[in-house]
């Protein structure tokens, strides 16, 4: 795109100084010298990316302002090319995400204690999916951590005011906690990021999050955000996705399990394709998450 735009005003130069030259040709003969017009053009080309330079007739204020044009431009191109490389280069992203939230009872989350707690609850749980698909990096001390943003309109004025509300997940024990952790990122793992609904979800949109109503609420989105150290270089990794409530980025339904064989490789495990699907609803929690009596 870079080189493009550089080409497209190399081209708008070429005609500029051909129609501002001082020369006994009528306009139209000049413009229809389709090779002069070309050399020119490739020659304010490589004065646009710094090779070469153009040299304007004497006393032609045009061909001057021409001339300083393409001269600022090859001086600034290979700094914001280099910066566009620089960039490519060290922009880390190494999860990708399941491409919408599932939202299912609380009873099918992967915790057998929260799963008891509320097998007999019709409250509601989020799950974020993700997983680390770089080979050659490893990452570790991932860490994940959800809030919640809405607008609603200020009872002084009226006006749209932007609120925002740190939402719980469940860690490592089941638990409601600020973040989720894990110590190691393993290569094609998946991840999930479980958020308690504390409430119902009868159909979308979801409309009660954690003691929040979203009922007078506009453009609520959901903020994942993942943060990580790399092996090595020592660097942090950190990615995020954003999940509108009011959009197509939820369904209702829990997501299709992998499931790992640590015989075969990560990417030939049983449920890859089915990443994006989800499994039939159950309707009642399996037996196992009764609560014991």
């Amino acid at each position: 795109m870079a080189l493009s735009a550089l080409a497209v005003l190399a081209a708008g130069i070429a005609v500029a100084w051909t129609l501002t030259e001082a020369s006994k040709r009528s306009v139209g003969e000049r413009l229809r010298d389709g090779e002069g017009l070309l050399n020119l053009a490739l020659e304010a080309l490589r004065a646009c990316v710094g090779t070469d330079s153009l040299s304007p007739e004497r006393d032609s204020l045009a061909h001057e302002l021409l001339a300083t044009l393409a001269s600022l431009t090859g001086a600034l191109a290979p700094a914001v090319l280099l910066g566009i490389v620089l960039i490519k280069m060290f922009a880390l992203r190494p999860f990708v995400w399941r491409r919408r939230a599932s939202i299912s009872h609380a009873w099918a989350a992967d915790f057998p204690g929260y799963a008891r707690l509320h097998a007999q609850s019709d409250d509601a749980i989020i799950a974020v999916r993700f997983y680390n698909h770089l080979d050659n990096l490893s990452v570790v001390d991932l860490k994940a951590r959800v809030h919640l943003r809405y607008l609603e309109r200020s009872p002084h004025d009226g006006s749209l005011v932007i609120y925002k509300k740190w939402l719980r997940v469940l860690d490592e024990k089941g638990d409601p906690a600020d973040e989720r952790s894990w110590l190691a990122v393993e290569r094609g793992a998946p991840f999930t990021v479980w958020i308690p609904v504390d409430a119902p979800v009868p159909e979308l949109p979801v409309t009660r999050i954690q003691g929040k109503d979203l009922s007078q609420s506009h453009g609520a989105k959901l903020l994942v955000r993942l943060t990580a150290r790399t092996v090595g270089m020592g660097t942090e990794v950190v990615d995020e996705r954003w999940f509108d409530l009011d959009g197509d980025d939820f369904e209702t339904g829990r997501f299709v399990p992998l499931e790992p064989n640590l015989a075969k490789d990560v990417w030939s495990w049983k449920g890859w394709r089915e990443f994006d699907e989800l499994l039939p609803d159950q309707g009642t929690p399996p037996p196992s998450t009764h609560p014991a009596s």
